[in-house]
């Protein structure tokens, strides 16, 4: 879906494809087929962006085979759907039954991953429609906090410097730009939108910035204000966003909230869970650490690294952070001119949802996902974007 910005400038909207997990392009071409097309009838719309996920095997076999890539591009074009960013983040695995630590592998430390995301950078520019010459893509933020010693944090930076050359020398190349945003997530390195600045001024590569993923941002309390202010002041690019909520859960004293947050944990993804206290940000590293015992203050709001459907908060006790992306969103896109142009939904959790509020057959997602991004755009057109055919 495409906008037209008060500035004359085109703003993106997509959703996510890794909500429907595929590990070859045989899988991938099946997710245009059966989910996104779909989607796109159902919001009655020619055009729809789709933030496309191409795991490992399956851009290793696109990257083989350029009639491959044209074939895909011509898909997509058959059926109404557009690219100009991927999600970079999830190497391979994202379909499991268990998840958990392992989408932080391979880091960045880690040659695996500047390999794969070249690759899906040199991929992307021949995605691109006819008419746009800048895609993007959204990474790990470094590492897990646990395995990140000096020496592999500076073999992390040393990646993304080169991955920043290789980008220029992609432009050179193609007249198409590329940009990487590395992800702030709980538990991570770089947790927040603060903990990106060091990393990314050490970069100093223009096509090298931060994606703000609205549902980390809440998690770990960020005030959206300060923390896209502070972005720009220090030259840090916002490369893209990703529209999303968080659980929330105002009384965890409570024995009926814990209760209902107990309902959200289960074992596929983690659910980094934080609350702010005098001394600081705390937190576990999932859900069922938080509920089940003592380890979490519970004298204010817990948030929950839970990807909960924007239309949709859960039932009281909990809730959910829309009104921390609303106001995201206003920062990003609701000035004189965009800080991102490139919006991305991305509610990966449908199927990790409690039982009763899952998507039972195939038409309730494509209903879901069509009302996540209804809701979406009508947050862009009310601050004054004009949707484009």
């Amino acid at each position: 879906m495409r906008f037209r910005h008060p500035d004359g400038s085109t703003v993106h909207l997509a959703y996510c494809t890794n909500v429907h997990p595929a590990e070859t392009l045989d899988g991938v071409l099946a997710q245009l087929r059966d989910h996104c097309e779909p989607v796109r009838k159902r919001l009655g719309r020619d055009r729809l962006g789709i933030g496309l996920w191409l795991a490992r095997d399956a851009a290793r076999a696109l990257a083989a085979d350029p009639a491959a890539v044209r074939s895909l591009r011509g898909e997509l074009d058959r059926r109404g759907l557009e690219v100009v960013t991927l999600n970079g983040f999830p190497y391979q695995g994202f379909g499991a039954e268990e998840v958990k630590y392992r989408v932080y592998k391979p880091d960045w430390a880690d040659p695996e991953r500047l390999g794969h995301t070249t690759e899906l950078a040199r991929l992307l520019v021949q995605l691109l429609p006819d008419d746009i010459t800048e895609g993007t893509i959204s990474t790990l933020p470094l590492a897990w906090r646990t395995d990140h010693p000096a020496p592999r944090a500076a073999a992390a930076l040393d990646a993304l410097r080169t991955l920043g050359h290789r980008l220029d020398a992609l432009a050179d190349l193609t007249g198409r730009s590329v940009r990487v945003g590395l992800e702030p997530e709980p538990g991570c390195v770089v947790e927040t939108t603060r903990d990106a600045i060091a990393p990314l001024t050490a970069v100093g590569h223009e096509r090298i910035g931060i994606c703000v993923d609205t549902c980390h941002l809440a998690t770990s309390f960020e005030d959206p204000g300060p923390a896209l202010d502070a972005l720009t002041a220090a030259g840090v690019p916002v490369v893209k966003a990703q529209l999303s909520a968080a659980l929330h859960a105002e009384n965890p004293h409570l024995p009926e909230v814990r209760e209902a947050l107990a309902a959200f944990d289960e074992p596929r993804f983690l659910h980094q869970t934080r609350t702010a206290t005098a001394a600081g940000l705390r937190g576990t590293d999932d859900l069922g650490a938080a509920v089940s015992g003592t380890a979490l203050p519970d004298g204010a709001p817990w948030r929950a690294h839970f990807h909960v459907p924007l239309h949709a908060a859960p039932a009281p006790p909990l809730t959910s952070t829309l009104d921390v992306l609303t106001a995201s969103l206003g920062r990003l896109v609701g000035g004189p001119r965009p800080l991102t142009r490139h919006l991305e939904v991305e509610t990966y959790t449908w199927q990790a949802l409690p039982p009763e509020l899952r998507p039972r057959v195939r038409a309730q997602l494509t209903d879901g996902i069509a009302a996540e991004l209804t809701l979406a755009r009508d947050l862009l057109t009310d601050l004054g974007l004009k949707e484009l055919p």
